[in-house]
C-alpha cells in the first residue's frame, strides 16, 4: 500500500467478541491472535486488513482491544476497518496500532469523517473500499487528496474505476488461479490483491511472490544486494552461517551454506543450508518443524560468513536446547548496558510485584494505593527532572531519570503498556 511499483500481497484477519473467526459470515473461531500474528509475521504476506465485525459500541469497545493485542505481535502494516462511525474510531484504530485505516464508501459520512482523518492523520493514512463506481465517479476531483488507496470488492467495476481515476487500488478476488492472480496485479493501478487464499498464515507467501517477480511483476520478496558467487567460500565450496534470533541477538547455531542452499533460502524466506556430514541439502525444521524464517543476512567485512538473523520456531539445537551455545568453558560476571534489556528486566520486575506481592516492597505500596497515587510520582520526578537540569552536575539529572523512569515503569504496567509498544510506536513515527 505504499507505492504503485511494488505489488502487495494481503491477508484478511476478522474479529468477532474480541476473537479471531473465518470469515465476515463464518464466525467460527480459528486460532489465538498472538499466534495468528507470529505465523503471519514469518509467512511472508506483506500486508493486513483487520475486519471489526462488532455489532454494537460496547462489542467495539472488545474488538478494539483485541486489535491493539494483535498489532502488538504483528511486524506487518495493518489497516483498520469495519464500524467506523465518528472521528473517534479512527483515532482508536490508529492508536490501537494500525498504519492504515479504511472506511466504508457505502456509509454516508464516509467523505467527511475521511477529510477529518487526512487534515488530522495524513492522507497516507486513509484507505476506502468501493463495490462501485458511484462513488468514485462523485468524488472522483478530492480523492487523491483525501485517500491513500482504495480496496475495489468487485472485479467487474476494475475498468470503470482506472478510466475516471488514477487512484492507486487493492483487488479483492474471490478465486484460486494464480494466472488471475498476475493479470489483475499487472493492471497499472493495482498495487496488491486480497481474498481468502490468502487468509491462511500457512500459506507459502514467499513462493508465490518468488513465482510472482518471475513474470516480471514487482513483489516484496527477498532481492538480495549479493550473490552467493560474490562471497569467498571455503576449500568445500561452503560459506559458513553464523545464526542469531532477530529479537534477542541470542547466537542460536552454526552452520553452512553452498549456492543452491542460498538460492532456496532466498527463494522461500526459510532457512536452508548444506550437510556436511549427509551431503545433501536441508530446510533447518524439515523433519522437527523448528523453522527459522529469515529476517536478515548479512555478509562480513571479508565475505567469507554469513550472519543471519531469523525467526525460530520452536528449539535451534536437536538437543532440545533453545541454542547450540549452552558449554561453558570460561565465564566473567559483567553488568549489563544493553538499555533496552535493561529496561525489560527492570519491567518484568515490576510485573511481578503486581503479580506476586511482596511485604515491604515499595511498588506494591504503589499499586495498593491506586493509580492516583502513581500519577503523582510521576509527575513529581518529572519536576525533579527539571529542577535537576538546572544545576551543573549530570550526574544529579542521571539519577532523577533513573527515579522518573522507574515510576513512569510502574505507570506503564498498571495500564497494560509494553516496552514493545512504546518502541513500537517510536518506530512508526
Amino acid at each position: 500500500m505504499d507505492t504503485v511499483e511494488e505489488k502487495f500481497l494481503l491477508a484478511s484477519i476478522f474479529i468477532k467478541d474480541g476473537k479471531a473467526v473465518m470469515s465476515k459470515d463464518d464466525h467460527t473461531e480459528c486460532g489465538d491472535l498472538k499466534d495468528l500474528a507470529v505465523r503471519f509475521n514469518d509467512s511472508g504476506v506483506d500486508r493486513i486488513i483487520i475486519f471489526d465485525l462488532s455489532d454494537d459500541d460496547d462489542e467495539h469497545e472488545l474488538n478494539l482491544l483485541a486489535i491493539r493485542q494483535l498489532n502488538r505481535n504483528l511486524e506487518i502494516p495493518s489497516c483498520g476497518s469495519g464500524n467506523i462511525k465518528r472521528m473517534e474510531d479512527i483515532k482508536k484504530l490508529i492508536y490501537a496500532g494500525c498504519k492504515f485505516v479504511m472506511l466504508n464508501a457505502a456509509k454516508p459520512e464516509c467523505i467527511d469523517l475521511a477529510k477529518e482523518g487526512a487534515s488530522r492523520f495524513g492522507k497516507d493514512r486513509m484507505l476506502v473500499s468501493i463495490h462501485n463506481v458511484d462513488f468514485i465517479f462523485k468524488h472522483q476531483n478530492e480523492l487523491n487528496d483525501i485517500f491513500h488507496a482504495c480496496l475495489v470488492l468487485k472485479g467487474t467495476v476494475l475498468d470503470a474505476v482506472e478510466n475516471i481515476s488514477m487512484l492507486p487500488y487493492v483487488i479483492q478476488y474471490s478465486g484460486n488461479d494464480m494466472d488471475e492472480v498476475e493479470e489483475l496485479l499487472a493492471r497499472e493501478n493495482a498495487i496488491g490483491i486480497i481474498g481468502n487464499v490468502f487468509n491462511n498464515p500457512g500459506t507459502d507467501f514467499m513462493s508465490i511472490k518468488s513465482a510472482l517477480a518471475g513474470k516480471g511483476l514487482s513483489m516484496g520478496n527477498f532481492k538480495p544486494a549479493l550473490s552467493f558467487s560474490q562471497l569467498k567460500t571455503n576449500s568445500d565450496g561452503l560459506v559458513p552461517v553464523v545464526v542469531q534470533d532477530y529479537k534477542t541477538d541470542e547466537v542460536l547455531m552454526l552452520a553452512y551454506m553452498n549456492a543452491e542452499s542460498f538460492d532456496k533460502t532466498i527463494q522461500t524466506g526459510k532457512m536452508h543450508y548444506f550437510s556436511r556430514s549427509r551431503q545433501k541439502l536441508w530446510m533447518k525444521g524439515e523433519e522437527s518443524g523448528h523453522l527459522q524464517f529469515v529476517k536478515s543476512l548479512t555478509a562480513d567485512c571479508d565475505y567469507d560468513t554469513v550472519l543471519a538473523k531469523v525467526s525460530q520456531v520452536g528449539v535451534a539445537c536437536h538437543t532440545g536446547s533453545p541454542t547450540c551455545f549452552f558449554n561453558d568453558i570460561v565465564t566473567k560476571d559483567c553488568s549489563e548496558k544493553n538499555p533496552l534489556r535493561i529496561f525489560e528486566e527492570v519491567y518484568a520486575t515490576i510485573m511481578d510485584r503486581k503479580l506476586n506481592p511482596k511485604e515491604g516492597s515499595y511498588t506494591n505500596y504503589l499499586f495498593d494505593k491506586g493509580i492516583d497515587k502513581i500519577l503523582k510520582k510521576v509527575g513529581e520526578e518529572a519536576t525533579e527532572i527539571i529542577i535537576a537540569a538546572k544545576n551543573p552536575d549530570p550526574e544529579e539529572v542521571k539519577y532523577e531519570i533513573s527515579d522518573f523512569l522507574y515510576h513512569m515503569m510502574v505507570m506503564m504496567v498498571e495500564y497494560g503498556v509494553t516496552w514493545e509498544d512504546v518502541t513500537q510506536e517510536l518506530s512508526r513515527r
